[in-house]
């Protein structure tokens, strides 16, 4: 699922960076909020969140082999202006229903703003289905009749089907993760820290997109965001440590850039690089994240876009700076000791010959 992601996140960045701009410029001049120029760029900078699941859609698309306009509709079809807006349920008085399936059972007719998981379930059963019929339609009748039958029972099935059970499920993943980043004394928090690199090392840490999308979508706040901050710069700084104690030329000059650019969020280097190949500094990454994650925890801070963490990460937790640094600070000193203290240069093997007769 996470491969879904990664094509909109330069569209979630750009609108998480202008919010985070206009929150600052807001609180240097007050004034400004009443002002044509912010209503403008609040337009813009909100136009990613409100039309997300059609972004979503489309790249979701892409990903499973779907025709990327047909994705597009279904995208559409679930925030429809027909379907009471889902951020209006709360002070709606009465919220509309219908019978489904023949008068089986009553759906309620609400978008699908905010959510992620139902969404790409949807468009991966229409990809299966248009592929399907590709196969069995004749060429001859081809173009019209797989798209009306993919749009027609994709498009019911959503809104009957997948759209009530899914979102139930994601809503159960999303109370889920925040219930264990709130966990008393940011025990969960920390938690998080820790496992956030192995899962690096696994290959399916692009899951927490999905996890950030769904944060931002249904509360406005991302605080996984300061959590995988604390977690990157905590193997950046592990890193920067062995770089500053080697005597070995090589592993210097292929950790200090690591470490860099961990600090900027791409700990790939850092981790698969120098940390794993020597696990102690990876291990030490792993418990200066947990405490910077901790901090994050207890602050309760939060983003207002993802895709963007360590030093770039200020530019949209502008409400939060001084416990956005805290986290990174104590991140960074407690993995940088921890590292510096338990790693050694390996010896040659004479050295280790001599070391053995002594």
């Amino acid at each position: 699922m996470g491969d879904v992601f990664i094509p909109i996140i330069p569209a979630i960045v750009a609108s998480g960076l202008l919010v985070g701009i206009l929150e600052g410029l807001c609180e240097v001049y007050p004034a400004m909020e009443q002002s044509g120029t912010y209503t403008i760029l609040h337009l813009f900078s909100n136009a990613a969140f409100v039309f997300l699941p059609i972004l979503i859609a489309i790249s979701a698309a892409k990903v499973f082999g779907g025709n990327l306009y047909l994705g597009a509709v279904i995208g559409m079809i679930m925030i429809h202006p027909d379907l009471m807006n889902a951020w209006s349920v709360v002070d709606a008085e009465s919220i509309p229903k219908l019978n489904a399936w023949f008068g089986l059972y009553q759906i309620e007719l609400v978008g699908y703003q905010g959510h992620v998981i139902p969404v790409v379930i949807a468009v991966w059963f229409m990809s299966m289905l248009e592929k399907k019929l590709h196969k069995i339609v004749p060429e001859m009748i081809d173009l019209f009749v797989t798209p009306l039958v993919t749009v027609l029972v994709t498009g019911y099935l959503t809104l009957t089907i997948f759209g009530p059970v899914f979102s139930w499920v994601e809503n159960g993943v999303l109370e889920g993760a925040q219930w264990l980043i709130t966990l008393p004394f940011g025990i969960g928090a920390a938690l998080c820290g820790a496992v956030y690199a192995p899962t690096v090392v696994a290959g399916v840490h692009h899951m927490y997109s999905a996890l950030e999308a769904g944060l931002i979508s249904k509360s406005g706040l991302n605080t996984w965001m300061p959590i995988a901050t604390a977690a990157n710069v905590g193997q950046g700084a592990a890193a920067l440590a062995l770089a500053l104690k080697t005597k070995n030329s090589k592993v210097k000059a292929l950790a200090l850039p690591s470490s860099l650019s961990a600090f900027l969020g791409i700990t790939e280097p850092a981790i698969f690089g120098v940390n794993i190949r020597y696990m102690k500094p990876f291990v030490a990454g792993m418990i200066g994240g947990a405490c910077g994650a901790l901090i994050a925890g207890w602050t309760g801070i939060g983003a207002t876009a993802y895709g963007v963490t360590g030093l770039f990460g200020y530019l949209i937790t502008t409400d939060d700076t001084l416990q956005y640094t805290l986290v990174i600070a104590v991140a960074f000193v407690v993995s940088f000791v921890i590292s510096w203290v338990l790693y050694h240069d390996e010896k040659a093997p004479g050295e280790k010959a001599a070391a053995r007769k002594q």
